[in-house]
């Protein structure tokens, strides 16, 4: 700590011609306004400015051609005339700037120098420092998806973060998608990951499960891993990765970063942030079949998907109209769940805790977890297997979700599972057992409202490491074709009347799996949670206090 405070630099500098005593620490870089008279000013601006040096962006010298350029495109306040002479003397701090809901802003001040050789002391020391700032990121890969959401990608990407990066000194290799899939088959195949420092995706969630397949998956061959067996540890991926959202849906982006800002989003990989995230891999009979991050959803989810896909012509729009559908066929679905408890962790589904930066609850259940692998490492079985502990439910359901984070939104700001945590190495399995219409009314409306969501006699949910979902009649799963089951639910709307007479046909006997906004072609499955396999570019969701500064940097 003595360290870091360290005073390197004091000066008296001026900002639009007034006096401000400007310290830089280690970690910190301060500017005061002296004030010269005891007469307080209420319209002033605010005496008392800190950024921290992990959060400055760039430092750059200015000259008199880029002061005048500023001064015509009204991109910065005036500068008055008597400091325009003095410009050479000027050099002008890029930071981080919190704004209100989550947001970051790109904010910047400029210093004049009275001589020349101060300013390039003060340049040369801000670059240094931000020079030993770990973990910031030198060259990334870029995907763009020029046809997610409203196919915005490549004009948010050109116009609103390509000059961030540009100004902090990060290099780029973009690559715009030209089919489905594009990203994930160039990282198992074809990208040089050693020259990266992370890779960063311009798109929706379903460009972020691309990524997070092709890395995930590439990061597993090379270290000889075979992704087809469920019992594998899977080995953890070296590169980060970032979220610019522009999709119909950025779920994963809110709720790591807590808005859904490309700018923000930018600035948090400029800064070099880094949030571990718990993937679940989903196999069939020893066979993979996807990647999960948010959502698994049997029965209810799964149907609304299902059912949406069909209207991919109406945006997202489609999903309210489907889901009122399967409200109002209110299908439910047999089968059997086995699922191997949590144990030894802190929290529970249903305490009041939420999984904010720097949470408590993922360090200390990632090192418990982490400390548990390497004991079983040797063994020939796995520990999931042989401690013993797993529960059998059998029953009728509605829905059948897990949730390895909240899975908040904007419709939804608590989200499925408000207590989920994104990188404790868990799921919150929920279970919604067949109940009445407007039983399921209330469970739904529940996600909207500040009651607990589980708190519902139908309702069940536990904290799970390792699941497994057979459905009553396994026997034809794996001939599960999902236009049969599409024709079925097009018959009746209100099936429940014929759902004791199965010879009618009138009601599907399947779901299938919502896995992150995809189906599913199998309904037997296999879900194991990966402890933290990877990192994106965030921090996790800020305590709302942290942004409650009054003071404005970008008032001077």
């Amino acid at each position: 700590m003595e360290r870091s405070g360290r005073l390197l630099l004091l000066s008296e500098l001026r900002i639009r011609n007034t006096a401000y005593d400007v310290s830089l620490t280690r970690s910190v870089l301060t500017w005061k306004r002296r004030t010269s008279s005891p007469v307080y000013h209420p319209f002033r601006p605010s005496v008392h400015h800190s950024v921290s040096v992990s959060e400055i962006i760039s430092v750059r010298e200015e000259d008199e051609e880029n002061i005048s350029r500023r001064r015509d495109d009204g991109s910065w306040k005036k500068i008055k005339e008597s400091e325009g002479k003095d410009c050479r003397q000027a050099f002008t701090v890029l930071y981080v700037e919190r704004c209100r809901q989550h947001r970051w802003r790109c904010a910047e001040v400029t210093f004049t120098c009275p001589e020349g050789a101060l300013r390039q002391h003060w340049v040369s020391s801000i670059r240094e420092q931000l020079a030993a700032v770990a973990n910031r990121p030198k060259h990334l890969l870029i995907y763009i998806n020029p046809y997610g959401g409203k196919r915005q990608g490549k004009r948010i990407y050109e116009q609103k973060v390509a000059p961030l990066f540009a100004a902090a000194g990060v290099s780029t290799d973009v690559i715009v998608t030209e089919y489905a899939n594009h990203a994930r088959d160039h990282l198992r195949t074809e990208a040089e990951l050693k020259k990266y420092d992370g890779v960063v995706c311009v798109g929706g969630d379903g460009m972020f499960s691309e990524i997070i397949h092709g890395l995930i998956w590439r990061t597993q061959i090379d270290g000889g891993v075979d992704p087809n067996c469920p019992d594998e540890t899977l080995l953890t991926c070296s590169l980060r990765i970032g979220i610019i959202p522009a999709g119909s849906t950025d779920c994963i982006c809110f709720a790591t970063v807590g808005t859904n800002d490309p700018v923000t989003s930018a600035l948090h990989i400029i800064v070099g942030d880094s949030q571990p995230m718990d993937v679940c891999s989903v196999h069939h009979n020893n066979a993979f079949l996807r990647y999960s991050v948010s959502l698994l959803g049997y029965g209810f989810y799964g149907d609304v998907l299902t059912d949406s896909e069909r209207k991919r012509w109406m945006g997202p729009a489609r999903y309210d109209l489907s889901g009122l559908k399967m409200f109002l066929t209110h299908h439910y679905y047999e089968g059997t769940v086995s699922y191997l408890p949590a144990r030894g962790i802190i929290g529970t589904p249903r305490d009041a805790a939420r999984c904010r930066s720097g949470c408590a609850v993922c360090q200390h259940n990632g090192q418990l977890l982490t400390e548990r692998s390497e004991k079983y490492e040797m063994d020939e079985t796995s520990d999931s297997e042989s401690d013993g502990e797993w529960r059998t439910i059998r029953g009728k359901f509605l829905a059948i979700n897990a949730a390895s984070m909240s899975c908040a939104c904007p419709r939804s700001p608590k989200g499925l599972s408000p207590a989920a945590h994104l990188a404790d190495g868990t799921t919150d399995l929920i279970l919604v057992r067949k109940c009445s219409r407007f039983d399921f009314l209330r469970h739904l409306l529940r996600h909207t409202s500040k009651d607990d969501q589980f708190d519902l006699t139908f309702v069940e949910v536990h904290r799970v490491r390792r699941f497994r979902f057979t459905p009553r009649h396994c026997q034809s799963d794996s001939d599960l074709e999902l236009d049969l089951l599409g024709n079925a639910s097009k018959r009746q709307i209100f099936s429940q009347i014929c759902r004791d007479h199965p010879a009618c046909g009138c009601a599907p006997a399947y779901s299938c799996w919502n896995c992150d906004g995809e189906i599913l072609t199998h309904t037997a499955i296999d879900v194991r949670v990966h402890c933290q396999l990877i990192k994106l570019f965030a921090r996790g969701i800020e305590e709302p206090a942290v942004f409650e500064d009054l003071a404005n940097p970008c008032a001077i």
